[in-house]
């Protein structure tokens, strides 16, 4: 088997949900394939509360950012071929995760044990296939209803690693977390 990793994105993926990662595990030695709804580019985003407390925000607020090329679209992905899979946030998981061939390949990971990370909306993407069910993680506190209405359970830490999952709250983890990540990788080898 190689050692690719797939990451699946869409418009108003998370770019620092993407690009460390994208990054980080290629200096590991890993192949990082990104899939996208269609291979094509998509408009990363960034969010942030923004540092002026004079116009506060209670949620985070989305700017365009860094554009991120999918080099195959998700119907052509063989998931087999894949070591493990990443799953970042930003608002795309919202509708990534009515794509039924993300779904199946989401599946696919969670029934062979391969290694799962996932952090920040990227949760909705698990709990939408039916993933986390009797499974514990944890995400951005906004998004632990994903977790726990679909019958897994919501863990308030920053980052939390159960079995062949590992999952982070946001970008802000992403040191933590991906080297959670690579441990699970690694111990596959």
């Amino acid at each position: 088997m190689s050692h690719k990793i797939l990451m699946p994105i869409g418009d108003a993926t998370e770019v620092m949900d993407t690009l460390y990662p994208f990054f980080r595990l290629q200096e590991e030695g890993f192949e990082v394939v990104i899939a996208g709804p269609e291979a094509r580019l998509y408009h990363g985003v960034m969010h942030e509360v923004p540092p002026d407390a004079s116009i506060p925000w209670d949620i985070t607020r989305e700017q365009p950012a860094y554009h991120v090329r999918a080099t195959i679209a998700f119907r052509d992905v063989n998931p087999a071929d894949y070591f493990g899979i990443l799953i970042s946030g930003g608002r795309a998981p919202e509708y990534l995760r009515y794509d039924e061939h993300l779904l199946d390949i989401t599946r696919h990971f969670f029934k062979t044990d391969k290694p799962v990370a996932m952090l920040c909306h990227g949760v909705e993407i698990p709990a939408a296939a039916g993933c986390l069910i009797g499974r514990s993680a944890t995400t951005v506190a906004k998004c632990a209803l994903d977790i726990t209405q679909c019958g897994g359970h919501y863990v308030d830490q920053p980052v939390f690693v159960d079995g062949n999952l590992v999952s982070a709250r946001g970008w802000h983890q992403n040191g933590e977390f991906l080297g959670e990540f690579c441990k699970l990788l690694r111990a596959k080898m």
